[in-house]
């Protein structure tokens, strides 16, 4: 099984096709076969010109997604772990970019890489029991499916930090009253009310949807350009490898206080001087 099951239109929701994740025994976590078949199922979907809305969802009843697959990144080495970093962005990317609206049905834990699922939707369903979180920074590491910016686009800067910095959980009650979910329903229902709320977006002018999601897609494509260039996911990659060391130029070393050694920083094209407080600072592999 490759982890992904596609209904395509529906009885009752012609032109709705729902994405279904579909590992319940391993909470709907997402392995590198997984990805590529998100990634695939997406381009599909995009190039579908009978699909008109997207409903993702999730099989099990104690998960909508826990995010990325720990067992297999465990066994990964450096040059896998690479190489699996592209086929996610590919299927982050895929769900971030299609044409079609897209509506989450969330249910249980919404973790890590699958609260970024949901906030690649343009609209998030919840139930009762669903529980949301970045809880990446509790244990050194940055959202790597571009959490930092979805967040950021979803609920505003202060809200977004709140979420990120802390990686607290947030249930759907508090979901829904910062925004996050954007309706809240009894535990069960998220995807019957996703369907319906499909089946009521089909009733919007086609040509309405389409530039309304041109318009978004324009937004996102600029922000993951600037993400490409700047940090975002690029950054979250160079947190799991040694760095170069820093190069001290002029008196900074001296201004700083800071002593000559091997050390490794964060950053890997930063060649300002560094203050001793940071610089004992032990960083490389986590």
């Amino acid at each position: 099984m490759d982890g992904i099951t596609l209904q395509p239109h529906l009885a009752g929701h012609a032109g709705v096709c729902e994405i279904i994740l579909d590992r319940p025994e391993a909470l709907n976590a997402i392995d590198t076969a997984m990805a590529v078949r998100l990634a695939q199922a997406c381009g599909e979907l995009a190039a579908d010109r009978g699909v008109r809305a997207v409903v993702l969802s999730a099989a099990g009843d104690r998960a909508f997604c826990v995010g990325a697959d720990l067992k297999e990144r465990n066994r990964l080495s450096d040059a896998a772990f690479l190489a699996q970093r592209e086929v996610f962005r590919a299927a982050f990317g895929g769900l971030l970019s299609l044409p079609q609206p897209v509506i989450a049905a969330v249910h249980g834990y919404a973790l890590g890489g699958g609260c970024e699922l949901a906030l690649s939707a343009d609209l998030i369903v919840a139930d009762e029991t669903a529980v949301f979180g970045l809880p990446e920074t509790t244990v050194g590491l940055v959202p790597g499916g571009g959490g930092t910016q979805l967040a950021q686009r979803k609920l505003g800067p202060g809200r977004a930090a709140d979420l990120i910095f802390t990686g607290r959980r947030v249930p759907a009650e508090e979901a829904e009253r910062i925004g996050l979910a954007d309706r809240r329903v009894p535990a069960g229902k998220a995807a019957e009310h996703a369907l319906e709320l499909a089946g009521r977006v089909l009733r919007v002018c086609i040509n309405a949807r389409k530039q309304i999601k041109i318009g978004q897609l324009s937004s996102v494509r600029i922000v993951q350009q600037l993400v490409d260039h700047v940090s975002g996911i690029i950054r979250a990659d160079g947190w799991f490898f040694p760095l170069r060391p820093p190069e001290w130029r002029g008196s900074g070393k001296q201004a700083y206080g800071c002593q000559e050694d091997n050390r490794t920083l964060p950053y890997p094209h930063c060649s300002l001087p560094r203050p001793a407080a940071i610089q004992q600072r032990p960083y490389g592999r986590l």
